[in-house]
């Protein structure tokens, strides 16, 4: 499987601690045109104006509060000068902010939006606000030591997109690398008075983190990502000033950070791995499940529909593995699969031309499964130096007005990793996965530019989840084990994920659960289970979407009968974005429905 983007999990990170900023406020296209809905008459102008009035509220406030998002979700900004404040008042005020917007949001009837751009717009931000108030139980910013995209590494990526080359660009880099070292040292007051209250990260956690930043020191002056500014500009001035901040300021706090998470924090960590071992864990949990699935399902539900669709993918690789090695057993055609030496790569190199021509190959075919294809180009990106090996995975950035999209790969031990899984990976993060859905929302004319600082994982990791599956009838994998190895995983995160959190799973007990898919290396499993703990319900998000897009394929494939046009149902599902599944649900439902008018089968 992949993981959420850096964005994916700045957003969630930025939404739960969500602070003030300097930055001026940004200026975007704020245009709120009606995306046309089928079937449905014009909403109440009354009800219109005021979500369209809301969500030009909390796009503003958004950028000028959390400036970061915008790199990250392809967003243009007018200034460049902006870092998150992390102090508790910038907290509280935002928190009072949103709440006043969700009050505003609340006075709408959604029934006189149905058919319109502020339906969907509506159907966003409700969502959104609600999941943020939900989640304040968490207390995430007393307990924010993450290594899956976790503030010290996005920040380390967002010095490498700051733009420069002007006079104003390079003043604009000076003061906002001048504020870091203060957020950092806010991190650690924050993290003290965690501990204080009874909150924690946990231990296994905490020295990831710690190995994280320690590769980041390493680094020589010249190839820190936060000199990284200067290094694309030839100010020579600019240079010294950059050159200063980071050996003066960032640098001596990042060292402190890490020697206050070593020498202090990891000893008064917790040693447990379910967030219910922190204040109102239990209420955190299923607050986090429902925004990052938007379904309205219990730990308990998803676990138990976790295990129903496990055995049913098991039987499923059993007949491909019937077909390939003439072996009837899962455990043995899963070892079959994953010990066949021509399923490795021998070098990095290898790695990433295989990864780059499973992305050109599905780019080819994709016209044949949408009517429209996005201008927008992604490419293969190899990880940082000292990214490598230090428990991040492969993830997607969204194209600029800069860069095209980029698929972030690691090559980090290539002797170990699956070709079989590489193709999975490849698709799930570009065509027809991440990037086809990114760059077909941020091209569809009248969605609210909220929709694009907006991410949910339920209808978005669920597409890429769907797309795994997709690319096997578009007849892009090439290699026996990717069919197999594709099957066997899903659905075990919404096992195991609720398993440690709620059901007592151990980490072996986890590992051996995920182990028993064949999809990963060892280490790669016990990785895992670090990940479910800092990121409580996100692993459930693939499968919840992934399931409910195909439960939604084949209701519209039962009701349009030989009418049914898998282009236009791919369409359908992607032109609002990550629209949450319940709505989601509804928009597929109308469009039926309003072809069943002329076309449906008796």
């Amino acid at each position: 499987m992949t993981y959420a983007s850096v964005f994916r999990l700045l957003i969630v990170s930025i939404y739960l601690s969500i602070g003030l900023s300097a930055c001026d406020k940004p200026t975007a296209d704020n245009s709120t045109d009606s995306v046309e809905q089928p079937g449905v008459d014009n909403p109440s102008n009354d009800d219109a104006s005021l979500v369209n009035a809301v969500a030009d509220r909390y796009y503003a406030e958004t950028l000028q509060r959390t400036p970061e998002i915008a790199y990250f979700a392809g967003v243009d900004i007018d200034r460049h000068d902006g870092l998150q404040n992390n102090h508790p008042d910038a907290r509280r005020i935002a928190e009072e902010s949103r709440d006043e917007m969700l009050r505003q949001l609340e006075m709408a009837n959604p029934d006189n939006l149905i058919g319109s751009g502020e339906w969907i717009t509506y159907a966003y931000l409700v969502q959104q606000l609600q999941s943020e108030a939900a989640q304040r139980v968490c207390r995430s910013d007393l307990w924010n030591v993450n290594q899956m995209g976790g503030w010290h590494s996005s920040y380390a990526q967002l010095a490498q997109m700051q733009p420069v080359g002007t006079p104003e660009l390079r003043q604009q880099a000076v003061t906002r690398w001048s504020k870091f070292a203060g957020f950092i040292e806010q991190e650690m007051t924050n993290l003290d008075a965690g501990l204080q209250q009874g909150y924690s990260a946990p231990k296994a956690v905490v020295q990831r983190v710690i190995d994280q930043i320690d590769g980041l020191l390493a680094l020589a002056l010249e190839a820190s990502p936060f000199y990284s500014p200067a290094a694309r500009d030839d100010d020579q001035g600019f240079a010294a000033d950059l050159q200063h901040i980071v050996n003066a300021q960032i640098t001596p706090t990042l060292q402190a950070y890490r020697d206050y998470l070593a020498a202090t924090y990891i000893d008064a960590a917790r040693e447990e791995l379910s967030v219910t071992a922190n204040p109102d864990g239990l209420a955190c949990y299923q607050a986090s499940l429902q925004g990052y699935t938007t379904l309205n399902r219990s730990g308990r539900e998803v676990y138990e529909l976790g295990q129903q669709t496990v055995a049913d993918n098991r039987e499923k690789v059993i007949e491909l593995g019937r077909l390939a090695y003439g072996l009837e057993d899962f455990k043995a055609i899963l070892d079959k699969a994953k010990n066949d030496p021509a399923d490795r790569f021998t070098s990095q190199d290898e790695l990433l031309e295989f990864s780059r021509g499973m992305v050109e190959l599905a780019e080819v075919e994709m016209p044949n499964w949408v009517t429209r294809m996005p201008e927008q180009a992604v490419e293969v990106v190899p990880f940082e130096a000292h990214e490598e090996g230090t428990g991040r995975s492969a993830h997607y950035n969204p194209a600029t007005s800069e860069r095209p999209g980029e698929y972030r790969i690691p090559l980090y031990q290539p002797e170990e990793q699956s070709r079989g899984n590489a193709e999975a990976t490849a698709f799930h993060e570009t065509w027809p996965g991440h990037h086809l859905q990114v760059a077909i929302s941020q091209s569809t004319e009248g969605l609210h530019p909220v929709t694009r600082i907006i991410w949910f994982s339920g209808p978005g990791e669920g597409w890429a989840r769907y797309s795994e599956a997709l690319a096997e009838e578009m007849g892009l994998y090439k290699t026996t084990t990717g069919p197999i190895k594709r099957r066997a995983w899903p659905a075990r995160g919404m096992v195991v994920d609720p398993g440690i959190h709620l059901f007592g799973w151990t980490r072996e007990q986890a590992i051996e659960f995920m182990q028993e898919s064949g999809r990963f290396p060892d280490a790669r499993s016990d990785e895992m289970v670090d990940r479910i703990a800092i990121l409580p319900g996100q692993l459930t998000a693939y499968d919840s979407g992934g399931l409910e897009i195909v439960a939604l394929r084949e209701q519209a494939e039962a009701a349009l009968g030989a009418t049914f046009d898998i282009r236009e149902f791919h369409d359908r599902v992607l032109e609002n974005g990550t629209i949450p599944l319940t709505q989601l649900r509804t928009h597929i439902e109308t469009w039926i429905a309003s072809k069943c008018q002329h076309e449906c089968d008796e």
